[in-house]
């Protein structure tokens, strides 16, 4: 959004307030006498308290008709029952009871207690703005609409109105607000003026006026903390208003917000804070802290969540808690202080803070506005909910607190159908909020409400004809959807099981269909009830059969979306049905035949009769008519007061003038036609008479009443097809106001109209007036709201006794019909009849209803159901050639079976078989070709397919980590399972992780402790710090061996002496630092030990008390405080410890498994060897076969998941077997899988098929001896063989079952662990979660106490900074001093003894001026006087000057040097003065900066004791939340498992049964307090002992000092007497020490030394140049004389030519006298030739003296100077550039000097 320039400046909203005197304006609806009345009364002055208006004179009052008789009261308010919710700050509360809002053009007064209503009409007629009630409650405003509206103040309860406030805007109020006190009132108006205006309601005085802005402006409000402060906000603005006193009086400035990088927004709500600051809301949901007119943080949640997901409509600070209300339907409380104070640290922009408390009203709850409940010390609020209610809320967020409750609940929005019974007072109404109501308008209450998935477009209660008891509503949605709703008095129906009724009234679904994709506009039903009809946005008609159930007849196409249908009425011989379209086409549609059977494959009727009308405006030919006529009859009227006129001239004997007689015609254009473009929408119609019908239309062409009829000649082009009415009746005042919604009285002699301004207006007909010629007089009310409140529905009652009216504003009126005795009548029935319920309706099952919004309307699921159809008989014909291929191909086998049993000579070759080998190979290309198609087809399937198996994986198989396996005994029934573990997620991870670092809790909770060990720490870095900073100021600066100028042995021995110098300096420094250390740690005399100290208090707070945590005094521990971070590290670290145990437990079951695979294969390999045994032994020797042992299914899961192509094939062949016989599964068989898995068993089962034995035939007689010992020899070994292999087969299953039931006892241990490990899970999960409700409150303490911490330390670094920067300050000022001095001291050391002029020069050297600085920059006066000020501490010689000065008498002139004084003494002098000007100039800037850091230090050190008391502050409070926090953990139940011998408390020797005063203590802790009493005892007699040892070591210490200090004296004379010795005085030793060589003394020798040795080198090459220099100028004046000759030998030349000439000329005479002329031209162009030869020549001799003085001091040999000739032209002057070119080239200059033989060149000026 744009804003104009002068939104943006200040200045401009500066406006002075208007004289009251011109703020009165006429009060409509016959008010002004009264109001012009009480201004000559009172005579402008202030009105007096008990002053009130008369309420019956102002409010507005019906619009009739003059002389027509109709009552004013033919209308009467009765109820209201809608709420216009989604107007902003629609709730206001007057007392407890009584709440206030606003319905269209009334304000309503509503009862809590007993719903009762109270009306104050609008005194406007235009409407009511806003409205809002004083602080007091004792009066209310009320801002109305309309044509220079209003706002009247009225005062509570007695609904007097008290003063009306005139001309605050042109057209409609949009807020008003009091202020604290309730003096003032502020107001801002909606467009076009916007005008803020603020007024002294009680004088009905405007104070203050000007324009808000350019957009709409929502809210205004006072500040309530800084009077004469108001801020509005609106569309993409706010703004801060302010009431200045100027020197003309007091104005209004606006400061414009500015959001710079953050979005625009619109803001609806905002509170001012009281330090002047302003929160606002964003369209996002986030606050906006305004400082100064910009945004100074964008406040959000944690991890950039938004505060509210979406717009914040209010806020609200209360008892120092700012609460914001969102349209997401939640309340959240925010810490003030921290919004206060909110600051950004990066460039987001963003400050993270989360709520402190929170409600959330519901999930269809949108908050707009709030308002708080009148009883001090109240927590209720009641709230304005934009979806259509209001809520009582309990905001006081304790223990105690009640739930939300919706006091009302009332349709949210526009109200998109309406009808009434025919049988009763009742009414239906519907809107898009999803819910149909029925109301009892005659006992004014709700009876039912039902709600849907789409909201209701449309609602019609079907007539008496269909449903005699009047209890059928007939609904349609915007899905398309239409409901039958049957309406009965539940308390009729019986008792079914016991169920009780309640209500007065119940919706019933009785049948659901949908005939439209679009939202149903229009249902009706026929005149005799045998036929519904509904219209759609889809531009279709519908046709049903009425009865039990609704059949569909068909359906017909309209040219544009239905707007309306009407039938025919029973006066009309055809039965034809009348559809208006929105796009003004009228279509007539003939009754179709109920009885008439559709079997097509469409509902679509198309041969039934249809006429079209399009309508055609004539509006502009209309008034073109008009005007005519007017111009026609100003025309006649002219014409006849002419002829008066002459005729009256002619009575008088005047003769009239030709320009009377002469008729001046200027005729104007008339008015164009016009047609809309698009057409204008059609609002409503009706039948009049057969085929004729009248029709109100919108935009354009509003303002008359059209009649209309069908053509007799129906075009085949509707879209072409354009016909006119054929008369029309204008309807007066309608020209922007068209008619909406036409309804009759069912004796038709009252017309009511519903109109677009929300008004209604009745007109009284004649009986059977259908072409409407009574249409005259009229009555007319302002009802809804005449902004936006277009009248939707008008009906009357079934007895016409009530008019009931809803509009787009969301309310709902009932007025009375009758005069007010029959009205009492009616209601003293109280309340209507409900239909009873049908017979059996309680027995009948639920309809069922179409809940999917994309479900299928009726005319596509017929058409789907024809494709279906289609789609089988296409795969039965498939079918059949399938079979019909089938039975040929079995043919064709049973040929080729036939084929091959003949003889191969009489046998067909395959290829003879073929009919034709392009056959075959089309059809292989086609079969390729479709498995192409298919496998294409069947991608996206497959796909899925293979992407479902990877999510089943993912989800079932890829997080468990080990699934259950079973190991079972081989000999006995003991079995262990393996634990069922799952993955560890990655949150495990990523909270071990965190855990590992350190979460932000626990490090925010130490971190405040670490901060503050470290600030003690940290003065002494920074005095160590200081300290190294002051060595390296003070110690010299040692040049490093690189740089040096010395070099060799003088740089070697020099750097040693300073190495030593350095050496002793150190040492001395670090002896001097270690006294200065030993003293400041030297401990007072009442000075105790810290160790000590901390001791005694340590034993003092634990001395005798074993605290428990469930004591009231009990302090948590610094380590045992818990946080949510810490308690979900716990929890990480038991979570992983119970998968660590369960993983070993389960890697030994599954080695143990592992076992018994290998082991049972080892079996069976045993058991073959076994039986290859037995078969070569004689049965009688063979043992029993052990039963081989197998893997149970529970032992390998892992098995069912691996499967191969023959898997899936087997299953597939499986399932198809089953497909006839799926009920085979569900009685008891086997499943696909188990059938399956036991076929794999025994394909991988050998099969051990016993071989047969073989037969030993012997023959007693064939055997011999050998043999037979033979024989048994071998049985033996076979019997050894059978008998081991028997005893390994057992051992190693008995071996198995020992190793399996010792790891089964020891998982039976760890179960009971793993079991007590879950309850401390569970235990440690209620912690965290009862920590977590203390989070948001620890965060925001620990956050409020690191800040304090952070802002101590930052003051304390701060002022170390301040101190340490103070320190070099005073080291620089004395090290400036010192400069000082020494410059005093080399001025009086210049000046010598005995100087004359010591007084003279010293006075110049203490001589003060007045300088510009270096650096000032021109132009700037104020820096130039701040930096010429002098000093407030001068030097010592300040005064002296002064005296000086005083003592001469005279003027000290500084600038001249006095005769006789050494000039350059005086020069020295004057530039030490300088110097010293320059360092008083730094000292007092030094100074002056020393004073600064001063002062901010004591400025630091008062904020620090600021923040260490907030810091102490914090830590109480943060003490105390721990303790609140570990009650609230005491309470939590902690399971603990106790043996009997673990119980000790007994009574009377016998365990109790309760042991609820028990303590559980732990094992360790019992015992440590025990020890702890025996080492108590032994600390005490070792503290008695340490005692007395200190007393006999203080004794020692005292002797020890007197004897050192006499040692100390002796060593001290000692040293002084040696001194004397050696020096002859007491001299310094550590300066003696730190003496070293004069670097600066040797490093100037060694550079003299150095420039000598470049000095010498450097004149042996200037004397190379030289005697170069001199070849040089030998050869340059060689070439100097041959050209000298030749300008010889030209001139010779010259003076030969000018004789001829002349010669010439005497003897040509007259001859040539004709060129004279022409000769002097030649004789002046030669002349000038000779002057720049002689330039040529005066140019080689300066080159020649620059040649010759290139060398210095030696001079070429000279020469004999050549006489003066005089100047001559030269032969030509082509050689003139070539010459000067070659100077050029040689370096010369025409204008150069010769050099004099001095060789010191002069200076030249330039």
């Amino acid at each position: 959004m744009k804003m104009d320039s002068s939104e943006k400046q200040t200045a401009e909203d500066n406006f002075q307030a208007p004289a009251a005197s011109e703020q009165v304006q006429q009060q409509p609806g016959g008010s002004s006498d009264v109001v012009e009345e009480e201004e000559e009364r009172m005579g402008m002055k202030k009105l007096s308290e008990d002053m009130y208006y008369n309420y019956d004179e102002l409010y507005s009052r019906p619009v009739i008709t003059a002389d027509s008789e109709i009552p004013e009261n033919l209308l009467h308010l009765t109820h209201s029952f809608g709420y216009d919710c989604g107007r902003r700050a629609n709730l206001q509360l007057l007392d407890e009871r009584t709440l206030a809002f606003v319905a269209g053009n009334q304000l309503i007064f509503l009862d809590v207690q007993t719903k009762e209503q109270r009306y104050l009409r609008s005194c406007s007629g235009g409407g009511i703005g806003t409205i809002m009630a004083h602080p007091s409650n004792r009066y209310f405003a009320v801002a109305e609409k309309g044509d220079q509206p209003n706002i009247v103040i009225y005062e509570y309860p007695s609904l007097r109105p008290y003063r009306i406030l005139r001309g605050g805007t042109g057209q409609a109020y949009s807020f008003v607000d009091f202020n604290r006190e309730g003096t003032l009132l502020a107001s801002v108006g909606s467009a076009p003026d916007y005008m803020l205006t603020l007024w002294e309601w009680r004088h009905e005085q405007v104070m203050l006026r000007c324009k808000a802005f350019s957009q709409d402006v929502y809210r205004v409000t006072f500040s309530p903390d800084n009077p004469g402060q108001l801020t509005t906000s609106g569309s993409g603005h706010i703004k801060f208003w302010k009431m200045a006193s100027t020197f003309t009086g007091l104005k209004l400035q606006g400061l414009l917000g500015r959001f710079g990088k953050t979005a625009l927004t619109d803001i609806e709500g905002y509170v001012e804070l009281p330090d002047g600051k302003v929160v606002s809301g964003s369209e996002w949901g986030n606050m906006l802290l305004w400082d100064g007119g910009l945004i100074k943080v964008e406040i959000c949640r944690k991890g950039g969540r938004t505060c509210h997901a979406g717009t914040i409509q209010q806020f609200a600070l209360d008892e120092g808690e700012l609460m914001t209300i969102g349209t997401d339907g939640a309340i959240r409380g925010w810490d003030f202080e921290s919004i206060d104070t909110a600051d950004c640290n990066d460039d987001s922009g963003l400050f993270e803070i989360e709520p402190m408390k929170e409600m959330v009203i519901g999930r269809n709850v949108s908050l707009s506005s709030m308002v708080k409940s009148c009883l001090p010390d109240s927590f209720i609020w009641f709230a304005q909910d934009s979806n259509g209610g209001i809520w009582k809320l309990d905001l006081s967020f304790s223990n105690i607190t009640q739930d939300p409750e919706c006091l009302f609940s009332f349709h949210a929005g526009v109200i998109q159908g309406m009808d009434v019974s025919s049988t009763s007072h009742l009414m239906a109404t519907t809107t898009l909020d999803r819910s149909v109501r029925i109301f009892d308008f005659l006992a004014k209450k709700e009876l039912t409400t039902s709600r849907y998935k789409q909201g209701g477009t449309t609602l019609t209660w079907a007539p008496r004809l269909v449903n005699p008891s009047g209890g059928l509503v007939v609904v349609g949605f915007e899905d398309g959807v239409v409901r039958l709703l049957e309406l009965y008095n539940p308390q009729s129906l019986r008792v079914v099981a016991g169920r009780s009724r309640y209500g007065d009234a119940e919706l019933r679904l009785k049948q659901a269909f949908k005939p439209h994709n679009a939202a149903v506009t229009a249902i009706a039903y026929e005149r005799n009830g045998e036929i519904l009809a509904t219209g759609s946005m889809d531009c279709t008609v519908f046709f049903f059969t009425v009865g039990d159930r609704y059949d569909p007849i068909g359906f017909v196409t309209v040219p544009g979306p239905v707007q309306g249908l009407e039938w025919s009425p029973q006066s009309h011989d055809k039965n034809t049905l009348l559809v208006l379209c929105r796009s003004g086409h009228v279509v007539e549609v003939q009754s179709p035949d109920p009885e008439a059977q559709n079997h097509g494959t469409t509902y679509h009727i198309s041969g039934l009769p249809t006429r079209n009308f399009t309508f055609s405006s004539i509006k502009s030919h209309i008034k073109r008519e008009e005007e005519i006529a007017r111009r026609q009859a100003l025309k006649e009227k002219k014409q006849k007061e002419r002829e008066a006129q002459l005729k009256k001239a002619k009575e008088e004997g005047l003769e009239p003038t030709e320009e009377e007689l002469q008729e001046v015609e200027e005729e104007e254009e008339l008015p164009p036609l016009y047609t809309p473009d698009p057409p204008s929408p059609l609002c409503c119609g009706f039948y009049s008479q057969p085929g004729a019908f009248w029709l109100s239309m919108g935009g354009y062409d509003s303002g008359f009443l059209y009649h209309c009829k069908f053509s007799e000649q129906q075009g085949e082009d509707l879209l072409q097809l354009r016909d006119e009415p054929f008369t029309f009746l204008p309807v007066q005042n309608t020209d922007e106001d068209p008619i909406c919604t036409i309804t009759f009285s069912s004796s038709r002699q009252l017309l009511l109209c519903g109109m677009q301004s929300g008004s209604v207006r009745a007109y009284p007909l004649q009986p059977s007036d259908f072409h409407l010629t009574s249409m005259q007089a009229f009555w007319a009310l302002s009802v809804h709201d005449n902004q936006y409140g277009q009248l939707r529905q008008l009906r009357c009652s079934f007895d016409d006794q009530f008019v009931l009216t809803t509009g787009e504003d969301g309310n709902i009126f009932s007025f009375s019909l009758l005069p007010q005795e029959d009205l009492l009548k009616a209601l003293q029935r109280s309340k209507a009849k409900v239909p009873s319920p049908r017979v059996g309706v309680e027995m009948e099952g639920v309809a069922q209803d179409i809940e999917d919004p994309s479900a299928y309307s009726i005319e596509t699921a017929k058409q789907k159901l024809e494709m279906d159809r289609m789609r089988r008989e296409a795969e039965m014909r498939k079918v059949e050639r399938r079979k019909m291929l089938a039975e040929l191909q079995n043919q064709f086998k049973q040929l080729l079976e036939k084929n091959q049993g003949l003889p191969e000579h009489v046998r067909l070759h395959r290829t003879e078989l073929e009919l034709d080998w392009r056959f075959r190979e089309e059809t292989e290309r086609m079969t390729a070709q479709r498995v192409r198609e298919a496998r294409k087809e069947l991608a996206w399937e497959e796909e899925r397919h293979r992407i479902g198996l990877q999510k089943l994986q993912e989800r079932f198989w890829d997080s468990l980590e080990s699934d259950t396996v079973t190991v079972v005994a081989f000999q006995s029934d003991h079995r262990i399972s393996t634990y069922r573990l799952l993955a560890l997620s990655q949150r495990f991870h990523e909270l071990k992780q965190r855990g590992r670092v350190g979460g932000p809790g626990a490090v925010g909770q130490e971190r405040w402790r670490n901060k503050a060990e470290a600030g003690k720490d940290n003065s002494n870095i920074t005095a160590d710090q200081e300290d190294l900073g002051e060595e390296a100021v003070m110690a010299p600066h040692v040049v490093r061996p690189g740089g040096s100028k010395l070099a060799g042995r003088q740089a070697e021995k020099l750097r040693k002496a300073t190495e030593k110098a350095e050496r002793a300096r150190a040492k001395i420094e670090k002896r001097r630092k270690e006294w200065a250390e030993l003293y400041a740690a030297k401990p007072n005399e009442n000075c105790e030990d810290p160790e000590d100290v901390r001791a005694i208090r340590l034993a003092t707070e634990n001395m005798g008390d074993f605290k428990l945590k469930t004591a009231k005094d009990f302090t948590v521990p610094e380590h045992l405080r818990m946080n949510a971070e810490k308690k979900r590290a716990q929890l990480v670290h038991l979570e992983e410890k119970i998968h660590e145990r369960k993983t070993q437990m389960n890697s030994r079951i599954m080695a143990l498994r592992d076992t018994k695979v290998s082991l049972v294969s080892s079996l069976r390999s045993q058991a073959q060897q076994l039986q290859a045994v037995q078969e070569r032994l004689v049965p009688h020797f063979c043992s029993p076969v052990p039963t081989l042992p197998s893997l149970l299914p529970e032992e390998t899961p892992e098995r069912k998941l691996r499967y191969t192509r023959t898997t899936l094939q087997r299953y597939g062949a499986l399932r198809a077997q089953r497909a006839c016989t799926r009920d085979q599964e569900l009685e008891g068989g086997q499943t696909l899988l188990e059938q399956l898995e036991a076929e794999i068993e025994e394909e991988e089962t050998p099969c051990h098929t016993p071989a047969d034995r073989r037969e030993r035939e012997v023959e007693e007689s064939g055997v011999t001896e050998l043999e037979e010992e033979m024989r048994e020899v071998e049985e033996i070994r076979l019997l050894y063989e059978e008998e081991s292999l028997l005893e390994q087969m057992s051992s190693s299953m008995w071996q198995f079952d020992a190793e399996l039931c010792l790891l089964r006892h020891e998982k039976l241990w760890l179960d009971i662990q793993m079991k007590l490990a879950d309850l401390r899970h569970v235990t440690l999960f209620q912690e965290l979660l009862l920590l977590k409700e203390f989070e948001k409150r620890e965060n925001s303490l620990q956050e409020r106490l690191n800040a304090c911490v952070e802002e101590e330390e930052y003051l304390r670094s701060k002022l170390e900074e301040c101190k340490q920067a103070l320190e070099l300050k005073r080291r620089d000022i004395s090290k400036l001093q010192e400069r000082e001095r020494a410059i005093a001291a080399t001025f009086q050391a210049s000046l010598g003894e005995n100087n004359k002029f010591a007084d003279f020069l010293t006075r110049v050297f203490k001589k003060k001026i007045k300088r510009v600085k270096k650096k000032e920059k021109a132009g700037d006066d104020e820096e130039q006087e701040d930096r010429d000020e002098d000093s407030d501490e001068e030097s010592d010689w300040d005064d002296d000057e002064d005296d000086s000065g005083s003592e001469s008498g005279g003027p000290l002139d500084d600038s001249v040097c006095p005769p006789n004084c050494n000039s350059e003494l005086f020069e020295n002098t004057v530039q030490l003065r300088e110097r010293r000007l320059d360092l008083e100039e730094l000292l007092v800037e030094e100074r002056k900066t020393a004073d600064n850091l001063r002062k901010e230090g004591d400025s630091l050190v008062k904020k620090e004791k600021m923040v260490h008391g907030s810091l102490k502050a914090a830590e109480g409070d943060l003490e105390l939340f721990n303790r609140e926090k570990q009650q609230k953990l005491n309470e939590l139940d902690v399971v603990v498992l106790l043996r009997l011998h673990q119980i000790e408390f007994v009574s009377n020797g016998v365990v109790p049964c309760s042991l609820a005063p028990a303590l559980v203590l732990n094992t360790v802790a019992l015992g440590g307090l025990q020890e702890r009493i025996k080492e108590l005892q032994v600390e005490k007699s070792e503290q008695r002992d340490l005692y007395r040892q200190a007393r006999q070591q203080h004794v020692q210490l005292i002797h020890d000092r007197k004897d050192m200090e006499a040692k100390i004296q002796s060593l001290e004379a000692r040293c002084e007497q040696l001194m004397l010795m050696k020096f002859g005085k007491l001299v310094d030793l550590e300066a003696l020490q730190t003496l070293s060589g004069n670097r600066n003394l040797e490093e100037m020798r060694q550079e003299s030394r150095v420039r000598e040795a470049a000095y010498t080198q450097e004149l042996r090459q200037w004397e190379v140049k030289v005697t170069e220099a001199r070849h040089a100028v030998t050869e340059v004046t060689r070439h100097h004389t041959e050209r000298l000759l030749r300008m010889n030998s030209l001139l010779i030349q010259k003076k030969e030519m000018e004789d001829k000439l002349n010669t010439r000329q005497s003897k040509m005479g007259t001859q040539f006298q004709g060129r004279r002329h022409a000769e002097e031209d030649e004789r002046r162009r030669l002349y000038q030739l000779v002057q720049s030869q002689a330039q040529e020549a005066n140019a080689l001799r300066q080159e020649i003296n620059i040649l010759s003085r290139k060398g210095g001091h030696i001079l070429p040999p000279s020469q004999a100077t050549l006489p003066h000739l005089p100047d001559a032209p030269s032969r030509s002057t082509r050689t003139n550039p070539e010459r000067l070119r070659h100077f050029k080239l040689g370096g010369g200059h025409p204008s150069i000097h010769q050099q004099p033989r001095g060789g010191i060149e002069p200076k030249h000026s330039h």
